[in-house]
């Protein structure tokens, strides 16, 4: 019997058929790149994105302290000293305090004119460039020479540069003053009046070179007596001087000897201080023959208005407004 043949058209549509059911190995993708025969394809994980980092605020240094001239004015210690006039001004708290005469520096070795401030003070001193001369209640003014002490006053400008006052006047003074809060104006223009040593500190605009360190202490403190600034100011040589022709400032308020000052209250406005006035000259006729004044003062970064009162007997007065419920105590 003859062999049948198979047809060859039907033999190819078998074969075509049997491999497109016949999976890939494993199921993997064939055209999957990178994974060979038999192994199973892993996802691809996305790369996570690094946060940029942000940047730190910029810091920005703290200006360092500083006090004008009129800062100390409002609440401090001024001395003024006219190197024609020979005389020494001091001012506290915006109210006289005292004068006295002094020598300065004689020719060759004049005092410089200049608003100073307190660098050192010693009760007992001797100069180290001068042959050991005895500098009593020293407080200097320059780390090259130039101080306010008790000496001889001969009448006339006779130092080495420095400041010298009689004994008692250089004891109280040293008494006063306090580095971080006291200011020197040295003027070469004649002074003839309190009231023009007023004007003038009133029109210096100048910054007092007060260490830095001190005004931001508590306190004020003394200077260490082997201790010299590493960075400080230099004493400024801007000093305002009253105009020619200008007028007469008005009698500057005492407080020396024959003088009492005495502080009654302290406002936020020159208005509120004048209405405590009125309230209290109302309770007590006592004030009505004082002396008023309201003086301007910053405290802790508060701008406060002093009222004082001055008259030869002010002390009493204040012990009999306590007797009666009035607060006060004695300025000077």
């Amino acid at each position: 019997m003859p062999r049948s043949r198979a047809n060859p058209v039907w033999l190819l549509a078998s074969a075509l058929l049997a491999s497109a059911c016949v999976p890939d190995a494993q199921g993997a993708a064939p055209d999957q790149p990178g994974v060979a025969a038999g192994q199973t394809a892993v996802p691809t994980a996305m790369p996570t994105p690094v946060p940029t980092p942000t940047p730190a605020p910029e810091v920005v240094p703290e200006s360092p302290p500083t006090r004008s001239v009129g800062e100390v004015l409002e609440s401090g210690v001024v001395i003024v000293i006219s190197v024609p006039s020979q005389q020494m001004h001091v001012l506290r708290d915006g109210l006289f305090w005292r004068s006295s005469p002094v020598s300065t520096g004689k020719r060759g070795k004049e005092t410089p004119p200049g608003v100073f401030a307190i660098l050192q003070k010693k009760k007992f001193h001797r100069s180290n460039l001068y042959s050991n001369a005895p500098m009593p209640f020293m407080q200097r003014l320059t780390w090259d020479g130039i101080a306010i002490h008790a000496g001889h006053l001969p009448g006339y400008p006779a130092s080495h540069g420095c400041i010298r006052l009689p004994d008692k006047f250089a004891r109280d003074l040293f008494a006063l003053t306090a580095p971080a809060r006291t200011a020197v104006i040295v003027t070469d223009k004649a002074l003839t009046s309190d009231a023009d040593a007023l004007a003038l500190a009133q029109k210096t605009d100048a910054l007092v070179p007060i260490s830095p360190e001190l005004l931001r202490r508590k306190r004020p403190a003394l200077a260490r007596a082997d201790a010299k600034p590493a960075q400080r100011l230099p004493a400024s040589r801007e000093i305002a001087v009253p105009r020619a022709g200008a007028p007469a400032s008005a009698p500057v308020p005492t407080s020396s000897a024959r003088q009492q000052t005495i502080q009654l209250a302290a406002a936020l406005s020159p208005e509120l201080a004048t209405a405590q006035w009125d309230a209290l000259t109302a309770r007590s006729p006592a004030l009505r023959g004082m002396e008023m004044a309201v003086i301007p003062a910053v405290v802790n970064g508060t701008q406060y208005y002093r009222l004082r009162t001055s008259a030869p007997d002010a002390h009493a007065t204040c012990k009999a407004l306590k007797r009666a419920g009035i607060d006060c105590f004695a300025v000077s």
